[in-house]
């Protein structure tokens, strides 16, 4: 029993052109191999990722060496497999070529996604934790993937975003160089108010405000007469890494003018339009009586 075993697990399979033979048993030490190889690597580069969390390194940094250090145990795997086979890399020059020929025209975005997304990991035109713009959709990116970048909007919506389109597409990236997000506020104040009181009023509101930066300072702006009101424009800056959070800091300042104005007594202007009926043209009004209209038999 144990001889046949024997014979069986050096049983030859392939001889190679080379005169090496390949053997049950190569067979099965290669397949252990790759399989155990994978799961070792999932497990180094999870144990990798956990190390550079705790460091000051950037998400997409890390993410990239990761990726670097898995695709670089996979090929240290398939390489001693194939020496494990007895099978020179030379043997595969021919076939690679033909190989790669038929994968360029079969899986041509495929490969032009998986490059796209080493460049975006490498050249960091977008990194992972940026908040971005792209087709009118925004979002902060989460995942570089292999064929795809993850992106996710304010209303907790996951996009798909193909690597190649965050190249050849404009690209808004809000936090590229820092957080500094410069905004706007707009109000309008009735004819008649107090114009440097209301610039001192809106400017007080802005600088009370703690998320608003005062390098560079706050600008309060006298813009135009409009049709129904003195028109106001508050410019800040202010650290954010999201639209969210811009939204809730314009909102909190638009709070705050309304609480100032209403306690100083200034109006914020609302449209408004005068009716003048000529006194000299006929006014006639007719009363229908309903029944009169209404259809026979109804």
């Amino acid at each position: 029993m144990w001889e046949r075993a024997v014979s069986i697990w050096n049983y030859p399979l392939v001889t190679l052109t080379s005169g090496a033979v390949v053997a049950v048993s190569q067979i099965v030490l290669v397949g252990l191999l790759l399989v155990i190889g994978l799961i070792a690597s999932r497990w180094i580069e999870r144990i990798v990722a956990g190390r550079l969390a705790k460091t000051h390194l950037q998400a997409d940094a890390a993410h990239a060496l990761q990726r670097i250090l898995f695709y670089s145990l996979v090929i240290v795997i398939v390489i001693t497999a194939l020496g494990l086979l007895h099978v020179p890399l030379t043997a595969f020059a021919f076939v690679s070529g033909a190989v790669a020929i038929g994968v360029g025209f079969g899986a041509q975005n495929i490969i032009n996604n998986f490059i796209s997304g080493w460049i975006l990991m490498t050249e960091r035109p977008v990194r992972i934790g940026d908040f971005v713009e792209i087709d009118e959709a925004q979002g902060m990116v989460e995942i570089i993937g292999n064929r795809s970048t993850r992106i996710r909007r304010a209303d907790g919506v996951h996009l798909l975003v193909p690597n190649s389109l965050m190249l050849e597409r404009t690209v808004v990236n809000w936090t590229l160089v820092d957080r500094a997000i410069r905004a706007i506020v707009r109000v309008g104040v009735a004819y008649g108010s107090p114009v440097r009181e209301v610039e001192k009023l809106i400017h007080r509101a802005v600088n009370e405000n703690s998320l608003v930066k005062q390098e560079p300072a706050p600008r309060v702006i006298f813009e135009d007469f409009g049709d129904n009101a003195l028109i106001f424009d508050a410019y800040f800056w202010c650290d954010v890494s999201s639209e969210r959070e811009l939204r809730k800091i314009r909102s909190d300042i638009r709070f705050r003018i309304a609480d100032l104005f209403s306690e100083n007594g200034i109006v914020i202007a609302f449209p408004q339009r005068d009716v003048h009926l000529d006194s000299e043209m006929p006014l006639r009004i007719e009363v229908v009586d309903a029944a009169e209209t209404r259809p026979e038999g109804s």
